[in-house]
């Protein structure tokens, strides 16, 4: 049986930037954050499109990293300009989407993964 495939940098942070996208997406959307569960279980179901799994415990610590941030985010931006960044992120869950706000918060993702050491495995 093949070893399930290893997430490496750009898929881990391309990971905790959708779930970040999710959860902002969601919490101007519905005026309430995702719960960590509800936050592991989005993060399965995006890893299950690329054919990758992670354990129900790595998918709840990227679902902990993600709800930080973007409470972080909505916590210093004006309402304004918290929704144009999570519609900015969720336009850029398309890769044919350019944009530097969006290239800005993946540094970032990569930054908080390298400082929790999720960064690889």
């Amino acid at each position: 049986m093949k070893n399930p495939a290893v997430l490496n940098l750009d898929t881990r942070k391309a990971l905790l930037f959708a779930l970040t996208a999710e959860r902002l997406s969601a919490f101007y959307e519905h005026g309430q954050w995702m719960t960590d569960a509800q936050g592991a279980s989005l993060a399965a179901l995006w890893l299950s499109r690329s054919k990758v799994q992670l354990a129900l415990a790595e998918r709840r610590v990227f679902s902990s990293v993600s709800d930080d941030l973007a409470r972080e985010l909505a916590g210093s931006l004006s309402r304004e300009a918290g929704l144009y960044t999570a519609h900015e992120m969720m336009e850029a869950l398309d890769p044919n989407h350019q944009s530097g706000l969006a290239l800005d918060l993946l540094d970032e993702c990569e930054r908080r993964l390298r400082e929790r050491e999720l960064a690889d495995e």
